[in-house]
């Protein structure tokens, strides 16, 4: 549906990273991509800094004595009182009233500062001068200190504020405040400034006139097809700028951004932004025409009742997607309504195109009884259309957020069909699966080529809940990425306590344990998973458990202490898995017999 990026504006150094955005987010289009350079200003200054020192012994008399001496002593009365010669006493005292510990009075009379310090034992001493650089970045809105200064590269490149109206005016760093300072230089990352430690910047001057210097950044235009909207990112090499990407969307949204001149669309990319935000997914209308002679259409008052319904009768299986999850409908009941039918063994599929983040990681949270993922989310966003599926009996399919509605529950006049007839709700099943299918394997493949195991683990597990572990598995092996075997198990189990054991899976699985050495940093959840995975199988088919442990096997098991030296199969498998009443004594031919009670 969209242009490649060869067809585009779009430097030849930032392709890759273009086909890379689109891949992980098919619903995103590139019209543009632009190398730029724009200008920082760097200026030498000179902070001081002032850190503290526990007292010496005499500085503590001296401020002990105006503390707690009623009257207090003269100096020349405590150097008496000590027995010491007068000039070590009015030394020190000097010393302190410089430091602002001791007013300059006479008899001894302690600051309040003078009181904080003695509290804590020490005394600031002299503020010491270190020379640093302030950059100022008009475009990210940061001033930004460093000890080094910034390289005055030669870059080739066409200036942003020719195009986009960036301030010049650079930080007058003299007006400054000297907490605004403290608080740049924390930013900044540097250990100038700890307040805890009673290290503080006290002053900053600038030592010389501001430099320009200059820095490169990538700006790509991007459609969203979900949101319809049209948006500038600015991004340091693969690093999404978020501050001046903000800064560009406040732009935008002024008519400040000179899209032909700063762009160089061409007219099929703007047709191309014509037509993404009018995006409509043919196959998804077209099915929904077929479907619509047939289908039961609910009135508004029955949509919202009838999705409750239907999603409490579920027993199996419920597939979602919504272009849009809103923090409204993914309340505390629908949370708990989703915890409740895991908990009763429905596995839950919720693809969407959007959403806070909140409220994915609300949704991730849930777990099983065994303490496993009960519901599975990613990201697809390629339709606009809402469909749920629920035990491959029942299709909703219409554009009424169900939901992500907003909190709206007035008529909305949306269309919305509830579908039960066997062939068609087959259809709208097959045809969810192949796109999460594809989507699986788009996500293991970029996974696989930067080694990203968060998105590897998504891609098994949504091959996992379509019932596609042997292809999970085939993957792993392919790629000899044994680290995600944990991985894999944790999603087979979930699998095995709904009854549905995976025997050919399961064997060739345990053949890749002969690879393992039994040193690799993932053994330790390895060695639970198989664990699980094989007591569990013993749960509800000891003999099947049994035939899976063969001496090649069993021998794995113990070199990678999965099983105890003095284990042997049927004790390994028996003892915790039965219930008490059904325990069964299991042979190595899978002959069984009933420990009986009279």
């Amino acid at each position: 549906m969209f242009l490649g990026a060869a067809a585009k504006p779009i430097d030849k150094k930032l392709i890759n990273l273009v086909e890379e955005i689109t891949a992980q987010n098919p619903h995103l289009s590139v019209l543009a991509a632009h190398e730029f350079r724009y200008s920082l200003h760097q200026t030498p200054v000179e902070i001081s800094i002032q850190e503290p020192r526990e007292f010496n012994v005499l500085e503590e008399f001296i401020i002990r004595a105006g503390i707690e001496f009623s009257p207090p002593p003269t100096e020349d009365e405590l150097a008496s009182i000590l027995g010491l010669d007068p000039i070590f006493v009015r030394s020190t005292a000097a010393n302190l009233q410089r430091l602002e510990t001791l007013s300059a009075t006479s008899p001894i009379t302690v600051t309040n500062q003078g009181r904080t310090f003695y509290s804590q034992g020490s005394v600031p001493q002299p503020a010491y001068p270190v020379e640093i650089y302030a950059v100022s970045d008009a475009l990210e809105g940061k001033l930004i200190f460093s000890t080094e200064p910034w390289d005055d590269v030669s870059l080739n490149l066409p200036d942003l504020a020719d195009f986009i109206k960036i301030a010049r005016k650079i930080n007058d760093i003299p007006a400054l405040s000297i907490e605004k300072i403290q608080k740049c230089i924390q930013l900044s990352g540097l250990d100038f400034h700890v307040p805890e430690l009673g290290k503080i910047v006290t002053h900053c001057k600038v030592l010389a006139p501001a430099q320009i210097i200059w820095k490169s950044i990538s700006l790509f235009v991007i459609c969203d097809a979900v949101t319809q909207k049209l948006r500038i990112e600015i991004r340091s090499g693969k690093q999404i700028s978020a501050s001046a990407s903000q800064r560009m969307e406040v732009l935008q949204g002024k008519g400040k951004i000179p899209y032909l001149a700063l762009c160089q669309l061409s007219d099929e990319a703007v047709k191309e932004r014509e037509a993404t935000l009018n995006y409509k997914n043919t196959q998804i209308e077209s099915r929904l025409e077929k479907l619509t002679p047939t289908a039961l259409k609910l009135g508004d008052g029955e949509i919202t009742p009838t999705f409750r319904e239907i999603l409490n009768s579920a027993k199996r299986q419920i597939i979602i997607y919504s272009p849009c999850l809103s923090q409204d409908i993914i309340n505390n009941e629908f949370v708990t309504l989703l915890q409740k039918l895991t908990n009763d063994g429905v596995r839950v599929l919720i693809a969407y195109g959007i959403s806070p983040a909140d409220v994915i990681e609300k949704l991730r949270s849930l777990k099983t009884p065994h303490c496993l993922s009960s519901v599975q989310v990613f990201c697809l966003a390629d339709s606009h259309v809402k469909e749920v599926i629920v035990d491959q009996e029942t299709y909703f399919c219409g554009f009424y957020d169900w939901v992500s509605s907003g909190g709206e529950y007035l008529p909305q006049g949306e269309s919305v069909y509830k579908v039960t007839a066997p062939q068609q709700v087959e259809e709208a099943y097959q045809f969810l699966v192949a796109r999460y299918q594809n989507h699986a394997q788009t996500q293991w493949g970029i996974a696989l080529e930067n080694r990203d195991l968060q998105l590897a683990v998504e891609s098994l597990s949504v091959w996992g809940f379509l019932g596609m572990q042997n292809i999970a598995l085939r993957e792993i092996k392919k790629s000899n990425w044994l680290e995600l075997l944990p991985e894999w198990l944790n999603i087979v189990i979930t699998d095995l306590n709904s009854k549905n054991l995976l025997n050919d899976s399961i064997a060739s699985a345990l053949s890749l344990l002969n690879q393992l050495s039994g040193e690799e940093t993932f053994m330790e959840s390895l060695q639970q998973g198989w664990r699980k995975t094989i007591k569990t199988i013993a749960y509800y088919q000891p003999e099947t458990a049994l035939n899976l442990l063969s001496n090649e096997v069993w021998a794995d098991f113990v070199r990678l202490n999965i099983a105890q030296e003095d284990d042997s199969p049927g004790k390994f498998i028996i003892p915790q898995n039965l219930p008490h009443q059904k325990k069964q004594s299991v042979s190595r031919s899978g002959v069984k017999s009933k420990n009986c009670r009279k």
